[in-house]
C-alpha cells in the first residue's frame, strides 16, 4: 500500500472521530452517565444502610456502636476477622511472590502463557463451586488426608474441614491470582539488564535479587497485600462452608443480623465499624510511609 492509499483510507476514520467530538456535550455525557450509575446504585444505598447504624428511626444515636463494643462476642468476631484475613493475605503473599518471580524469569513466552492461564483458571470458576471442591478435598476421607496417610505422615485423618485452616485454605485459593497478577505486573517492568549488571559486578543471584528485584517489586507487593486484605475482610461463602462455628467472621455476623434476627441497625453499625477499620488500615501506612521509595508508583 502506497502513501496515497494510506491517506485515502485514513480520511473516513478522521471524519468519524470529528463527528463524535463535535456532538454538543458528548464529553460531559460520557462522564455523567457512569457517575449517575455509581451514585444511584452504589453510594446512595450504602449511605441509607449506614444511616441505620446511627439512627433509631426517631433520633441519631450511638447506642448500636456502644452495644457492639460492650459485647465480648462481637469484639471476638471482629478480632477473628482481622486475624484470619491477615493470615490468608500473608499466605497468599508467600505463595504468590515466588510464582510471580518465576513468571518474570521465564524465557519462553509459550510456558509463561501456559503458567498464566493456569493461574487465571480460578477466575473462570464460581466461588461456590471452588468452595464445594475444597469441602470434598478437606474432609476426613478427602484426597488430602488420604495422601498424607498413604505417605505415612499421619496415622489418622486431620480435622481440616470446619476449622480456621479450611477457611484460610479456601480464602488463599481465591486471593492467590490477585496477588500474583499485582506483583508480576510490576516485575515485568523491571529491566533484566539491571540483574545482569549486578551479577556482572560480582553479585551472586540471591544478592542481585535482594538488592535489585525485591526493592523494585515492592509497589506490586503493597498493592497485592492491600487488595487481598480488603477482599478477605468481606468473605462470606467460604467462611460459612469451610470455617467452623468458632471461626465466624464479621460478614457472617452481619448476615445473621439481617436475615435471622432482623436487627438491621446492629448490622449497619458493624458495617460502619468494618469500613472505618479498613480505611484506617489502608490510610495509616500510606500516611506514615508516603515518602518511602518503595511506594513510588503506588501513591
Amino acid at each position: 500500500m502506497n502513501n496515497a492509499q494510506m491517506q485515502i483510507t485514513a480520511v473516513p476514520l478522521k471524519r468519524k472521530n470529528r463527528r463524535l467530538s463535535t456532538i454538543p456535550g458528548m464529553h460531559w455525557l460520557l462522564f455523567i452517565i457512569p457517575a449517575l450509575y455509581m451514585l444511584l446504585l452504589t453510594f446512595i444505598p450504602i449511605i441509607k444502610i449506614m444511616k441505620l447504624g446511627v439512627h433509631d428511626g426517631v433520633n441519631y444515636t450511638f447506642e448500636y456502636f456502644v452495644q457492639v463494643f460492650n459485647t465480648p462476642v462481637y469484639l471476638k468476631v471482629i478480632i477473628n476477622t482481622f486475624k484470619i484475613s491477615f493470615i490468608a493475605t500473608l499466605a497468599a503473599l508467600l505463595l504468590g511472590y515466588p510464582v510471580a518471580y518465576l513468571l518474570y524469569k521465564m524465557q519462553s513466552d509459550k510456558w509463561r502463557n501456559i503458567t498464566m492461564s493456569l493461574i487465571m483458571i480460578p477466575f473462570w470458576i464460581s466461588v461456590l463451586i471452588r468452595t464445594f471442591t475444597w469441602m470434598v478435598m478437606l474432609q476426613n476421607e478427602g484426597v488430602i488426608n488420604k495422601v498424607l496417610m498413604g505417605l505415612g505422615l499421619i496415622d489418622q485423618p486431620l480435622q481440616l474441614l470446619y476449622t480456621s485452616t479450611g477457611n484460610i485454605v479456601g480464602m488463599v485459593h481465591y486471593l492467590f491470582p490477585y496477588m500474583v497478577l499485582c506483583i508480576y505486573s510490576v516485575m515485568k517492568g523491571i529491566d533484566s539488564r539491571l540483574l545482569q549488571a549486578a551479577e556482572g559486578m560480582g553479585a551472586r543471584p540471591w544478592k542481585a535479587f535482594r538488592d535489585v528485584v525485591f526493592p523494585l517489586s515492592m509497589p506490586g507487593v503493597i498493592a497485592g497485600v492491600l487488595i487481598c486484605f480488603v477482599f478477605s475482610l468481606g468473605f462470606f461463602i467460604t467462611g460459612v462452608l469451610l470455617g467452623g462455628p468458632k471461626d465466624k467472621m464479621i460478614s457472617n455476623l452481619i448476615a445473621n443480623f439481617i436475615n435471622v434476627t432482623l436487627n438491621w441497625h446492629l448490622a449497619a453499625a458493624l458495617s460502619i465499624i468494618l469500613l472505618g477499620a479498613t480505611i484506617l488500615l489502608i490510610a495509616v501506612p500510606f500516611i506514615i510511609f508516603r515518602k518511602h521509595p518503595s511506594l513510588k508508583g503506588v501513591i
